[in-house]
């Protein structure tokens, strides 16, 4: 049997600014760019006037706290399908949209990829992350707008694959089953306790037999993608066998992307998320399924 052919995951600046400069009439795929900036509270940014203020011609802006499921007590979980497929309709994406995924973070790359999962677990395979996102846009000189965004509302059909997501049951069970492995995203601090979370009330530590590869060793320093080579040896150093079941999970599913799309560019497209990551793992968890250096958790 061939192997899966995959669609493209990384798009090129200079990719991405001819296609503005010079779309092809007619194409039978059109090209939607959206921004996902997300930051942590604590940074004090504000990603949508931020996104007002400049952003690459053409691009809508994507909300990840607006498309998400908010009866939930734990932050942007995947929104229904039904509430995803309105959500991107209104942002211009259709059936046959080339949808290229970017945010403004200072890493380059920091939320983007969560957008990227969310097209592919609702079952979109066209969609792209723009390599080093605006930092290196910007970088390379290329233009930038301050127009409002007037996206042409379209028509988007989506149905959740239940591959791409696990829940808290799935972890608590594998706990014992050990079906697959798990990889956390967050800086070494907080999975190891010393280091404190950004959320009030959770305490750092990790669910007892994951990985830890934090989403920043999957960059390089001018915050593009790392090659499919190096991100090979990232997990063969750490013991992650790629031709087993993977599942990345984080401090609320937002960086544990960067471990899905890091294990996609080596032919990995399977790699599920743990959505409600190390908040609901705390919040739910034994004191004793919590493991830390520091406090952990008492009750």
């Amino acid at each position: 049997m061939a192997p899966q052919q995959l669609f493209r995951a990384l798009v090129s600046a200079s990719w991405v600014a001819e296609a503005l400069r010079a779309p092809r009439a007619g194409q039978a795929q059109p090209l939607q760019l959206l921004d996902a900036s997300w930051y942590l509270p604590r940074l004090g940014r504000d990603a949508r006037r931020e996104f007002d203020e400049r952003h690459i011609p053409g691009a809508a802006f994507f909300d990840i706290d607006q498309c998400s499921d908010r009866t939930s007590p734990y932050d942007h979980m995947l929104p229904s399908a039904a509430r995803f497929a309105e959500y991107v309709g209104h942002l211009g994406v259709g059936a046959a949209t080339h949808v290229v995924v970017y945010d403004a973070s200072d890493q380059g790359l920091y939320s983007a990829p969560r957008v990227w999962w969310m097209f592919r677990a609702f079952g979109h395979r066209a969609v792209s992350v723009l390599e080093g996102g605006l930092r290196h846009w910007l970088r390379q000189g290329l233009p930038l707008s301050s127009d409002r965004s007037r996206p042409v509302p379209s028509e988007f059909r989506a149905a959740l694959d239940p591959a791409f997501v696990k829940t808290y049951e799935d972890i608590k069970e594998n706990l014992e089953s050990r079906r697959f492995q798990v990889v956390d995203a967050r800086a070494a601090g907080r999975f190891r306790g010393t280091e404190p979370e950004p959320r009030d009330g959770i305490e750092p530590g990790h669910i007892p037999g994951t990985v830890n590869i934090p989403f920043m060793d999957f960059l390089t320093e001018e915050g593009l993608e790392k090659s499919p080579e190096e991100i090979r040896r990232l997990f063969q150093d750490k013991k992650v066998d790629l031709s087993q079941p993977l599942v990345a999970t984080c401090g609320s599913g937002v960086t544990a992307c960067h471990v899905a799309l890091g294990a996609y560019l080596c032919g990995k497209p399977d790699v599920a998320i743990y959505d409600g990551a190390w908040v609901e793992w705390y919040m739910r968890a034994q004191p004793e399924e919590v493991i830390s250096e520091g406090r952990g958790k008492t009750r």
